[in-house]
């Protein structure tokens, strides 16, 4: 980064908190407008020990203090989650905005991907992506300044790269800065991440693993940004946050600065 460049962040650092009073919380010395976006595969709440406790998979999330959750594997009024919408009972415990997409009739009711917000979203809708084990879906989410796309992609490699025009359309017609998150079920430097990466930036660590929960091996959940939107925001902190027992994965935050315009920088620290 050059001086000039470094200079710039460090006005924007300290205006913007001033300039934004009564907005989000201020984090951890970040401006008080700082985005925090997650993705969290709960596993439809069910723990490590095989119990499932919406309390303990909120509290999860609370702890994240996220504006935005993109979450994976959540039943609605299934028999095996006793006819509930397990987004609906978290969002009720987290006083978050639940959207959610099925992606599959399930067990007698459905089974998909949903997104947890603060801000209620203005619109959202769900496109199908391909998945020979199962049917997959894309969650499009859109907020007064940007937009969240959800996703948990196919376990085979094929069905992934099929799913990347239609991610790459979605992104190519938002007005707005575009963020991607979930469960991509991609090792890096696979060739979905690969190919992902020439349209995306990912905001979240590929060398920091997700898991198992209880001891990371491999890292399959990322959160990214629409390669065009860079001089959109600024990326300040990245996340594999320790949790070890909610759910078989851990969850992942990116902290972001939207910005007007100009000229895109980093100040990305582990």
């Amino acid at each position: 980064m050059t001086l000039t460049k470094q200079c710039a962040l460090a006005l924007l650092l300290t205006l913007l908190p001033a300039a934004t009073a009564g907005a989000a919380r201020e984090r951890n010395g970040h401006p008080a407008d700082t985005l925090r976006l997650a993705s969290y595969n709960i596993r439809n709440a069910r723990g490590l020990d095989g119990a499932a406790s919406y309390d303990r998979t909120a509290q999860a999330i609370r702890r994240l203090d996220a504006d935005v959750v993109a979450v994976q594997e959540i039943d609605s009024a299934t028999h095996r989650s006793g006819g509930r919408d397990v987004l609906g009972e978290l969002a009720a415990r987290t006083s978050m905005h639940a959207t959610y997409a099925p992606a599959i009739s399930f067990d007698g009711g459905k089974y998909g991907i949903g997104v947890l917000s603060r801000e209620k979203p203005l619109t959202c809708r769900h496109r199908a992506l391909p998945g020979r084990e199962e049917a997959r879906t894309l969650l499009i989410v859109e907020f007064e300044r940007y937009v969240v796309c959800c996703m948990h992609l196919s376990l085979t490699e094929e069905d992934r790269m099929r799913s990347l025009p239609i991610i790459c359309d979605e992104a190519a017609k938002a007005r707005k800065p575009l963020f991607i998150a979930g469960d991509m079920n991609a090792q890096p430097g696979s060739a979905f991440m690969r190919e992902l990466q020439r349209h995306f930036r990912l905001l979240s660590r590929p060398d920091r693993p997700t898991y198992p929960a209880d001891k990371p091996r491999e890292t399959i959940d990322y959160i990214a940004a629409h390669a065009a939107d860079t001089a959109r925001y600024v990326l300040l902190r990245t996340q594999v946050w320790d949790e070890p027992a909610a759910s078989d994965h851990r969850p992942v935050t990116a902290d972001v600065v939207l910005l007007p315009g100009g000229e895109h920088q980093s100040a990305a620290r582990p």
